[in-house]
């Protein structure tokens, strides 16, 4: 990020701000707290009852020691010059406590750094620290925008990004079956030349960028020029929980080698020898197969399933270390599940590249174009509808190769219909060359389509209740 004279800034945004009715509060100061500090700046914001503008005009660096708040409701604008808002310490670096709009440009977060699940953020007492905190207010209305322009965050433990309207923080689960209760309020989050590196290793399901949305409102999300790489847990996720629609854009945006907080090569040695089988009716009880993995540096690493007869005895079981992806979204309940992704690359995830699941009433509706999925170790693209509602995918001039599941899949698993097109699309080397190149499926009630041209299909498809057109 390029540093202007800190005079000129200030000159500038003082003779640009319009319709601002305010001067904006200048930081002149590095120093964690005192005259003329970021802290103060913020607390001075708070007590304004309009748009508070925060203009950083000294060229050094931030170093804090403690969280960095904000208490207003007013919208939040902060203008930096390309330094850095850092901190040695395990804490949040910027944290807005009632959910006002916030924008910032120009300015970078650090964390210490060096978190693995063997130096977790969040043991003795600890609360993992994230780089900026949006937490939305109860009895919030409207949209609440969170807006970033050339952004770094890297080096906490916990989320880098994390914008919540959800009773239950950092508790509140995934999007399709979750808890927790939020506001009416939609959420808009816009992210343009933002870096989200080296983040949410120091515990368990630390995202890069997180937004969980309770009640009726929507998520839209809309990412430009942005990269998301080597996040403990998902690069993105996004968790619509309740009645809403996710609406998301992603252009020009990497998601490299994120999902790696629950190493496999470190974890395997706590796994049971035997982790997953299946018996007949009666054969076996709870006590005949492995319980849960525990002793290990974070056993929320473990995910144990078992189903069991009408019986009580045990049908299946199985045990796995849950890794993440590059990009994942859950949409519950009614809503549909909205993703264009442009010119993007995904790459190296430890679990699927492209994860979607969409509960409830509500379509999956899924636009690839010129994107590359390649070396996730599960499928390249995947969308799930569970319930009542349709899967509709395009994927155009876009590549699925080397990934060690399916090249994409979209499967329909209730009532509604699948009509995928692939044109000008690879898929090649996919599930170690298992025929699986593309996986399209409708399982219940409904019909099924796949219409491909102009494209090379190497390690086949596989379709069930659906007709293919070549």
């Amino acid at each position: 990020m390029k540093r202007m004279n800190a005079l000129a800034l200030v000159a500038l945004l003082s003779g640009t701000a319009g319709a601002q009715t305010q001067m904006p509060l200048v930081v002149t100061n590095a120093a964690d707290a005192g005259e003329g500090t970021l802290r103060s700046a913020l607390v001075e914001a708070a007590k304004r009852d309009q748009n508070a503008r925060v203009v950083i005009a000294t060229d050094e660096d931030i170093v804090i020691n403690d969280s960095l708040a904000y208490f207003g409701e007013a919208p939040l604008e902060i203008v930096g010059n390309g330094q850095l808002v850092r901190s040695a310490e395990n804490v949040d670096l910027l944290v807005v406590a009632n959910g006002a709009d916030l924008a910032i440009r120009d300015l970078g977060f650090e964390g210490p750094g060096q978190f693995s699940i063997l130096n977790r953020g969040d043991v003795e007492g600890q609360t993992a620290g994230k780089g900026i905190f949006v937490d939305v207010r109860e009895d919030q209305t409207g949209t609440v925008e969170v807006a970033l322009d050339n952004v770094s965050v890297k080096g906490v433990a916990n989320h880098g990004i994390h914008v919540s309207d959800c009773t239950l923080a950092d508790d509140c689960g995934g999007g399709a079956g979750g808890g927790g209760e939020g506001s009416p309020a939609s959420i808009d989050v816009r992210l343009n030349n933002v870096t989200v590196d080296g983040v949410g290793n120091g515990k368990f399901d630390a995202d890069g960028l997180r937004v969980d949305e309770r009640d009726q409102g929507d998520i839209r999300l809309h990412v430009i020029g942005s990269e998301f790489a080597r996040v403990g847990a998902d690069g993105l996720e996004l968790d619509e929980g309740q009645a809403g629609s996710i609406h998301a854009t992603t252009i020009r945006t990497a998601f490299i080698d994120n999902g790696a907080y629950c190493d496999p090569a470190m974890l395997e040695a706590y796994m049971p020898a035997q982790p997953e089988a299946e018996f007949d009716d009666g054969e076996v009880s709870e006590s005949d197969i492995p319980g849960a993995v525990t002793g290990t540096p974070d056993d929320t690493c473990f995910e144990r399933e078992v189903d069991r007869y009408d019986s009580g005895s045990i049908e299946a079981y199985e045990i796995g270390i849950d890794v993440d992806d590059g990009i994942d979204f859950d949409e519950a309940d009614a809503g549909d599940l909205n993703l264009t992704m442009m010119e993007s690359r995904i790459a190296g995830n430890y679990d699927e590249g492209v994860d979607m699941d969409e509960a409830g009433p509500g379509d999956g509706n899924l636009q690839y174009v010129n994107t590359t999925s390649y070396r996730n170790a599960d499928d390249g693209f995947k969308m799930s509808e569970e319930d009542a509602g349709s899967v509709n995918g395009l994927m155009v001039a876009s590549v699925s190769r080397d990934n060690g599941g399916k090249g994409a899949v979209f499967e329909e698993e209730g009532d509604g219909n699948v009509a995928v097109t692939a044109r000008s699309t690879d898929t090649r080397d996919n599930d170690d060359s298992q025929q699986t190149g593309f996986e399209v499926v409708q399982e219940d009630a409904g019909t099924g389509r796949l219409t491909i041209s102009d494209s090379r299909i190497l390690d086949g498809i596989e379709a069930e209740g659906v007709t293919v057109n070549p």
